[in-house]
């Protein structure tokens, strides 16, 4: 039997691109180029149906050892905690108040791209300090 060698991450959302390149900024991915045949994904999206302009969008690591986040517009809103999350790698290697200035700088620089704190979890003899945000639809993440 063969192994899964990659992973696709999808996010139900209300805005997809938008969501998107919030993501884009918050881990240094980047939006694939348009299709085939277009200059650019407005006119991608300009070529579609009216209800189907702007319901996906994605985005890569450009080094290729991430997974592609995809993104797709779904009808209704986001109304309970994520059963799957990201983490958000940041304070690898960092303990104590080292550590949790990390977190914090992160966090103010995804605060100012729209984020949200929820809290701060401090370590707890098991677990490092990490930092519970919600991204720009509200969807919930870590930065660890």
């Amino acid at each position: 039997m063969a192994s899964v060698r990659q992973v696709q991450v999808t996010f139900d959302c209300a805005e997809p691109e938008r969501v998107a390149r919030f993501w884009c900024e918050v881990l240094g991915y980047v939006v694939p180029p348009a299709p085939e045949g277009f200059a650019s994904w407005e006119d991608f999206h300009r070529s579609q149906p009216p209800e189907q302009r702007g319901s996906s969008f994605a985005c890569l690591d450009p080094t290729g050892v991430g997974p592609r986040l995809y993104f797709q517009r779904v009808p209704e809103g986001k109304v309970v905690k994520n059963r799957v999350h990201l983490d958000v790698r940041v304070g690898t290697g960092l303990v104590g108040e080292e550590r949790v200035a990390a977190l914090e700088a992160e966090c103010a620089r995804l605060v100012a791209l729209g984020a949200t704190r929820v809290r701060l979890l401090r370590a707890d003899g098991e677990n490092e300090s990490c930092l519970v945000m919600q991204d720009v639809e509200g969807n919930e993440f870590c930065l660890d």
